[in-house]
Order: structure tokens, then sequence, then C-alpha cells
């Protein structure tokens, strides 16, 4: 994005969640003042995350959306009234972009925690077909995109929102 002409850079419209690792990315490149900010919890039952590629994305009202990686991915996915690109950001040491997923255990519940672990290990290449189904890009422990086969049995379920 940042190889563009100038003029074409400073025409676009960019959504972006406040206070997100991409709004940093946008400050950082001087590109703030083209951001279309939404919330990631409005409070408003009819507003969803996803609507920022679903609705804005696709009709226009933003040139480019900076999501987070299971929204943009499922909701990508989903449009059919338009074809999306999901493009990941490349790893960058001043701004991390990638998170791992985490469950937790009370304080002391070491016998949960193990039995919690086993279960995730045994079960993680349904899990990572899981999270494929649903557009949710993964990373490996290097934070190279990997292409994981999504589980078939999973079909396109309602959205939110609707």
């Amino acid at each position: 994005m940042l190889k563009l002409e100038p003029a074409k850079l400073k025409s676009l419209k960019l959504g972006v969640f406040g206070q997100s690792p991409p709004a940093d990315w946008l400050l950082k490149h001087g590109l703030f003042d083209q951001v279309v900010s939404y919330q990631p919890q409005s409070g408003d039952p009819e507003r969803y995350p996803g609507e920022i590629v679903e609705k804005d994305l696709v009709s226009g009202k933003v040139d480019i959306a900076f999501v987070w990686g299971p929204i943009a991915g499922y909701f990508a996915k989903n449009v059919t009234s338009a074809e999306l690109a999901v493009v990941p950001f490349e790893p960058t040491p001043e701004i991390q972009f990638d998170f791992r997923i985490a469950m937790g255990v009370r304080f002391g519940e070491r016998e949960w925690k193990d039995r919690i672990e086993r279960l995730i290990e045994t079960n993680r290449p349904r899990i990572q077909a899981i999270l494929a189904a649903y557009g949710a890009p993964q990373l490996d422990d290097a934070g190279r995109i990997m292409a994981v086969p999504a589980d078939p049995s999973l079909t396109r379920s309602a959205k939110p929102g609707k």
C-alpha cells in the first residue's frame, strides 16, 4: 500500500478500529487523516464488527478495511456481492499485529490446566480446521501464515446481525 503513488495513497478512505495495531500503523505512516474510525463494540445490538467489511468496504464507504484476522477472514469469505482479498500485515518489530488465542484456569487448578492443555493438543488439527473454515488466518511459531485445510463439514452460517 505504501508503494502507491502519493496522490492515490492520499485519496484512499481507510476503515480501522480505534485503539488497534493497524491504527498505530496508520498513525506512524501519516495516514490517520484519511481514517474512518470504527468501535469494536458499539453497544448497539444492530451493529457488529464485521459490518466494516460486509457493508462499508463492499459499498465503497471505505477503500481499505484494516480489520483483525478472524473478523476479516470470516466476513471477506462470506461476502458474495464483491470479490475481496485478505492481505495480512507483514511482521514488524515496532507494532505487534498477531496474537495467540489463550485460555485460562483459576490459579492453583493445575489438574484442570493440564487437562485443557492435553485436550487442545489432542484436538489441534480439528481446531485449526474449524478456524480455517471460518477464514481465520493462522500463523506458525515463526509468524508465517499457514495453509490449513478447512473442515468441509462446516458450511456458511448465518452472519451476526442478520
